[in-house]
């Protein structure tokens, strides 16, 4: 009979520590999907910031060059077609106005792409994070299986076993 005693209580020495260590590994894999969240959280604001400087500058770009045209050209009928904007463009305008066009419009389409090229970013690192942490709990999942697994009853045969640990 101490014989029987002495085993069920190495037994549960044996799964106490067993589900110590289970639960620090569900403690660490839920600080890891807390980090990984973090770290997105703060490389979409980052991208969030660069997305608002990139689409102020070329708010300002749009804003400077429209003053420009408004400034040096006539008052445009309704009916005028971006062909007529650059025959006009090109006959009333100095050399020194049409460089600086040129320079805006090239500058536009720059912002333009980084802007393009920055979002595109941000999805693939948005991807990216969220699969890493759909691993992350794709792994603390089977953790909690296998743990699961490891504290049902265990097959030796005695029934009394058995009910002991599904009262638990």
């Amino acid at each position: 009979m101490t014989q029987d005693v002495r085993q069920w209580l190495a037994e549960i020495r044996n799964l106490q520590q067993k589900l110590d260590a289970a639960h620090r590994e569900r403690d660490e894999a839920y600080g890891s999907a807390a980090n990984w969240r973090s770290l997105y959280e703060t490389e979409a604001q980052q991208r969030r910031n660069d997305a608002a400087v990139a689409q102020q500058k070329l708010e300002a770009l749009t804003a400077e060059l429209a003053s420009l045209q408004s400034d040096k050209l006539p008052a445009l009928a309704e009916g005028d077609a971006p062909d007529d904007l650059r025959q006009q463009v090109a006959t009333l305008a100095t050399e020194e106005l049409r460089s600086m066009l040129v320079q805006a419009l090239v500058e536009c389409d720059r912002l333009s792409q980084a802007l393009t090229a920055e979002q595109e970013s941000h999805a693939k690192t948005r991807q990216e994070l969220t699969a890493a942490l759909g691993d992350t709990i794709e792994q603390l999942s089977r953790t909690r299986t296998l743990q699961n697994a490891g504290a049902s009853p265990s097959t030796t045969g005695e029934s009394g076993e058995g009910n002991h640990n599904r009262a638990e």
